[in-house]
């Protein structure tokens, strides 16, 4: 899945990915987690944690990602595939990428 998604962990500070393995609706995240612990991604921000916490109290899977720059990203995986989720964070990476590129041309 990550081969498919140019995913680039730059501006991203830190990823907590959240989940009771019991429940029927946390594959998604599982295999989201299992993306963003893929070794090229990895290698995209070497700074980023990543801190799993598994849960045995039938909580909602959820993934929280904190960005350098201080916003937040919330996703709740029960209601989302994997490709869903990569794709938003992918998406705003991207958009903090660009919005970092504009900022140091404007300011050399």
């Amino acid at each position: 899945m990550a081969a498919k998604v140019s995913l680039v962990l730059r501006p991203v500070k830190s990823i907590v990915v959240r989940f009771c393995p019991f429940e029927p609706n946390v594959e998604s995240t599982r295999k989201f987690l299992q993306c963003i612990y893929h070794k090229k991604v990895q290698a995209t921000n070497t700074n980023c944690e990543v801190t799993t916490d598994v849960r045995h109290d039938g909580s909602e899977p959820v993934v929280d990602v904190m960005f350098a720059d201080g916003d937040r990203l919330i996703m709740k995986g029960a209601h989302l595939t994997t490709g869903e989720m990569l794709s938003a964070l992918e998406s705003r990476c991207h958009a903090k990428d660009l919005k970092e590129e504009q900022k140091s041309k404007k300011n050399p």
